[in-house]
């Protein structure tokens, strides 16, 4: 394997780990939203929520461009 490779192997998998975050930021909000939790509650879940979903929205992009790099650059 090629340094090339390596880079597009280790960007997907930034990317699926992305996306599995994302994922589980939706399923634990919609946890939160199915139990009846009252206005305050529920702020606070996603204020937690919320941090883990910008960085999972920021490793998906940067696997993605790990990916696109590492396609361009092994021509």
């Amino acid at each position: 394997m090629t340094l090339f490779d390596w880079i597009i192997w280790s960007g997907a998998a930034l990317t699926l780990f992305g996306l599995g975050a994302l994922v589980w930021c939706i399923w634990t909000v919609s946890r939160a939203r199915a139990r009846g939790l009252d206005d305050a509650a529920l702020r606070e879940k996603m204020r937690g929520v919320l941090a883990v979903n910008m960085g999972a929205l920021a490793a998906s992009v940067i696997g993605l461009m790990m990916v696109v790099i590492g396609i361009v650059l092994a021509r």
